[in-house]
């Protein structure tokens, strides 16, 4: 929010821009307007996956009006955005496209940071988000805000569970049914297995709580649209099941050594241990390319072939579970200075082949049903595997979308971790008030 305080008010935000400006061009470095062609650069800020074909995107995309040129965005979700925030509150122009986490569509929309998409592309959005277009519904849903478009699906990620065929029969599972929390924490810790997930303090922790309160038919809030008034639901029946979740893997033999710092990548190597059982996991869409590409070094074929994958557990049993929703989309900048050449450039690497070729090459699937059915005639995944992505991200949960959905992640980091603390007897409750607290601007992350 700006301040509306007369002309010292006014003095102040220019003297704050200016300031914001000089850290933005220092930042920026050696970015230019122009390349050696002489022909504009349009940056594109980028996350760290799938880069290698980020760069055949933006040789395939530059034209003879302009040239397209990477740059890496840092590693976690929380960085890249507070890296682009500052850009973009700089009013920054070198800033033409960036790949977004799905919440951050919302907060940097409304801040007025990102054009607007309009005409047939967001027309073909908005359909998808009422079942009648092209792109999947969970995957449209992350670009809208009040009503319009503001940025373009590039992939839709999503989190299912993987796990050894091994382990999950010797504990007696029938995988093909949905299997709860309880039922997988329960089997790795009778079998000698372990559970993976993502607890450290960062915005995969938040990932796993809002699944699992979403599959608990709940929210963490509500009315998101009142902004800085939205209802703090997380104190509720759906919250204090999230929390025993939790707090069940925390105090279980299944839990991994490194449970309060564990992140994506860490739990992978449990999978297949030197000894032992191996895990159930929750994790992105990349595990399959990942665990194939280690066939004939780290892993054989035999166990490869030992590797299953199911829907995301329930909270709840006979509740139907909410996947998380993930991904990335790109938005072009408010104040970049040639928005129209961003935009036709923003239209290019989000096209069917680029989702498709990131599927194949990276493991990163595609946020369009067309792209999703060359996938599948490729046969470079099963079958059955690239409907489960489908249908997660179709039936999935997405995260709060709201504009101030950093504090909301904070607060809840802040009060749920580490998930040895959480107590289903306080933790949401004490969450809440510090949400709230936050919100109203009572308390400071």
């Amino acid at each position: 929010m700006r301040s509306t305080n007369g002309l010292a008010g006014r003095r102040v935000r220019r003297r704050r821009r200016a300031v914001l400006a000089a850290l933005a061009a220092l930042a920026a470095g050696s970015l230019s307007a122009c390349g050696e062609s002489g022909k504009p650069v349009l940056n594109w800020y980028v996350n760290p996956d799938g880069v290698d074909t980020f760069e055949k995107y933006a040789k395939q995309c530059s034209t003879g009006d302009y040239d397209i040129e990477v740059q890496l965005l840092p590693n976690g979700a929380t960085d890249q955005r507070t890296q682009l925030a500052r850009r973009l509150a700089a009013e920054d122009s070198s800033t033409d496209l960036m790949n977004l986490d799905p919440v951050f569509v919302a907060e940097f929309a409304n801040a007025g940071w990102l054009q607007q998409v309009e005409g047939d592309l967001a027309d073909t959005i908005t359909g998808s988000v009422q079942g009648d277009g092209d792109y999947l519904k969970g995957a449209a849903e992350t670009v809208t805000w009040d009503d319009k478009v503001y940025a373009i699906p590039l992939w839709a990620n999503t989190q299912v569970l993987w796990y050894r065929k091994s382990l999950a029969q010797a504990a007696g599972l029938d995988m093909t049914k949905p299997v709860t929390w309880d039922q997988v924490i329960q089997a790795a810790a009778d079998n000698g297995g372990t559970v993976g997930v993502q607890a450290n303090k960062y915005e995969a922790y938040v990932v796993w709580i809002n699944a699992l309160v979403q599959g608990a038919g709940g929210d963490i809030v509500s009315d998101t649209e009142a902004g800085r008034d939205a209802k703090v639901d997380i104190d509720s029946e759906a919250g204090r099941k999230a929390a025993e979740v939790i707090k069940e893997l925390a105090d279980s033999k299944a839990a991994q050594p490194d449970l309060t710092v564990s992140n994506e990548g860490t739990s992978l190597g449990q999978m297949f241990p030197a000894d032992g059982a191996g895990e159930f996991m929750v994790n992105w869409t990349f595990v399959y390319k990942n665990y194939e590409g280690l066939v004939g070094g780290d892993i054989t074929e035999q166990q490869f072939a030992d590797l299953g994958w199911a829907r995301y557990p329930a909270t709840v049993a006979g509740e139907t579970s909410k996947p998380p929703i993930g991904g990335i989309d790109i938005g072009v900048g408010a104040y970049s200075d040639h928005p129209d050449f961003a935009m036709e450039a923003a239209r290019c690497i989000t096209s069917e082949q680029a989702q498709v070729d990131l599927a194949l090459d990276n493991g990163l699937m595609p946020s369009t049903n067309a792209a999703y059915d060359k996938v599948v005639a490729s046969g470079d995944y099963p079958a059955d595997l690239i409907e489960l992505f489908r249908t997660s991200v179709d039936e999935g949960g997405p995260r709060p979308k709201s504009a101030f959905y950093a504090m909301i992640s904070g607060a809840l980091q802040a009060k749920w971790h580490s998930p040895t603390s959480v107590d289903p007897g306080s933790t949401p409750k004490d969450s809440a008030t510090y949400l709230e607290d936050v919100l109203e601007g009572k308390s400071l992350l």
